[in-house]
């Protein structure tokens, strides 16, 4: 059966777990992102009211972290295979004007994610692990007394550097969402269109026509 009798099909993109790992650590980080404003500019302090003060905000925003972590840990699991560079994706580098003009007939077939989403994927990866690590570090409850003061400051530095490079790509993530139209769909319902899947992912649709995925 060929790939282009699947296109009027719908097909199953994300499972459950993924879903429900995706959209924990998007309200985690949307949270974090306030409470951490708060936080940090004293302009922004009126934010804290939503989580029940100062006092609350400070307790409760590392432990949305760990919720954050630990959600796109499930995420990273899920996805890593997917997301190793292809040749295919140096190619969709290359030919950035095409991809920002919309000319897909110019780019190669992709598999599950282009090479933007693999970007991303694993970017973020790498700003987590550095906002965890220096997290921990000005855990005062916790880990205050474990480090130098000069480290914690380097590290309160380092995080609020880092955090502002996630929100920046979280926004280019929305973005990429909007870029695409049906892929909010596979992220709520988890499926995706025959259609969709061959004009955007179709190497991944051939791959599921064949039995390989």
């Amino acid at each position: 059966m060929s790939a282009e009798r699947h296109t009027v099909s719908t097909l199953k993109r994300h499972p459950l777990d993924v879903r429900i790992a995706h959209w924990v650590a998007a309200v985690s980080f949307i949270l974090l992102g306030l409470s951490g404003f708060a936080l940090f500019f004293p302009g922004f302090f009126f934010i804290t009211a939503l989580f029940g003060g100062g006092e609350t905000t400070r307790f409760l925003h590392p432990w949305i972290g760990l919720a954050l972590v630990l959600s796109y840990l499930v995420l990273f699991v899920r996805f890593f295979s997917a997301c190793l560079w292809k040749k295919e994706d140096t190619t969709w580098v290359l030919r950035a004007p095409d991809v920002l003009a919309g000319r897909e007939e110019n780019l190669p077939e992709f598999g599950k994610f282009i090479a933007g989403q693999k970007m991303y994927f694993w970017g973020m990866a790498l700003l987590f692990v550095v906002l965890l690590v220096s997290g921990v570090i000005i855990w005062q409850a916790y880990f205050g007394s474990l480090t130098p003061i000069a480290v914690q400051r380097l590290a309160a530095l380092t995080h609020s550097i880092f955090a502002v490079l996630a929100i920046l790509g979280f926004i280019i993530h929305v973005h990429m969402v909007t870029w695409e139209p049906g892929t909010l769909r596979a992220m709520i319902s988890g499926t995706v269109t025959g259609g969709w899947a061959w004009k955007h992912h179709r190497k991944w649709l051939r791959e599921i026509v064949a039995g390989k995925n």
